[in-house]
């Protein structure tokens, strides 16, 4: 299978939260690795740096960055890149990730994952300063999907496409969010399984999964529960075609116990399985979830990597 820029496989991973560091320190409970966002501890030298460093000598750990803000218009904030590498030099992360996005201008960060118009402009402007990041941090940069709930009348190019060639173009890899792409293709009304089919399945380096609280008419990207079903059969088409990806899951808010945390996780190993068909007896939040292209008969769709 791919490359995937000769990185490890690292296996089944959870999103580090400050709600369970005694758990994880106490039971060192057996979780392959842990992701952190890197802006929890890039300026801390207190407590929270301490843990981590702590938990980084027992887990493979990554750092997932929310501020890079790599398709804004404002100048790279090499202060910023200088505090991620200082960190990414004291807990030897496997690699480091952000997210095709702006979040702030004119110095302002709105704190939000903000969507870029994809277009030619745009694709060379972000190709610059990925290969910019990477030379200053000495390693490739691992970039995620967006959840988006509007699309610009100045696209031009398919998200998938856009991600396809920014990989070419610069040698980064992707990190792929399952869930970001079906809340997309429900809010913008595109086909997820022709979204995965068209990225470079080789630079898929790791794949997020999440939960969502569908709103009816539109899906807002939450973290905050249980992922749900359609995602998870978004996820079991997608593991087929980039099955040496590191798996991660996020909960950002109603945090639950680890152990319930733990148990999410590992209900993916169920969907690694292709003849997996789970009945209709798992949580939905909604029935009005509909996607243009109905999960259930996915596999029958699936690309492979000789395409690219």
């Amino acid at each position: 299978m791919p490359n995937r820029l000769g990185l490890p496989n690292l296996g089944l991973g959870l999103g580090l939260r400050s709600q369970h560091f005694d758990h994880i320190l106490k039971k060192s409970p057996e979780v392959d690795w842990f992701e952190v966002i890197s802006e929890n501890f890039m300026d801390s030298h207190g407590k929270p740096r301490y843990i981590l460093k702590q938990i980084a000598e027992k887990y493979p750990v990554v750092m997932h960055g929310v501020s890079m803000s790599i398709g804004s218009t404002d100048p790279l904030n090499f202060e910023y890149l200088k505090s991620l590498k200082a960190l990414a030099g004291e807990v030897k992360p496997a690699w480091i990730s952000d997210h095709l996005c702006w979040t702030g201008v004119l110095t302002t960060n709105s704190h939000d994952l903000l969507p870029l118009p994809l277009n030619e402009e745009s694709l060379k402007y972000v190709c610059d300063r990925i290969n910019q990041v990477q030379d200053y941090l000495e390693r490739p940069l691992i970039v995620e999907n967006p959840s988006t709930y509007a699309a610009f009348k100045n696209s031009t190019i398919p998200e998938w496409e856009f991600l396809k060639i920014m990989t070419e173009e610069t040698g980064c890899g992707l990190l792929l969010d399952v869930n970001n792409v079906y809340v997309s293709s429900f809010n913008n009304d595109f086909d997820p399984v022709t979204y995965i089919n068209g990225l470079p399945h080789d630079k898929i380096v790791q794949m997020h999964l999440a939960g969502h609280q569908n709103c009816g008419n539109y899906i807002i990207d939450t973290h905050d529960r249980e992922v749900n079903t359609q995602v998870w059969k978004l996820f079991q088409m997608t593991y087929q075609l980039a099955s040496e990806a590191s798996i991660l899951l996020e909960w950002d808010g109603n945090i639950p116990a680890f152990d319930v945390y733990h148990t999410e996780l590992l209900k993916s190993k169920k969907y690694m399985d292709p003849t997996f068909n789970e009945v209709a007896n798992e949580i939905q939040y909604s029935d009005q979830e509909q996607v243009s292209n109905p999960l259930n008969v996915v596999s029958l769709e699936l690309t492979g990597d000789s395409e690219y």
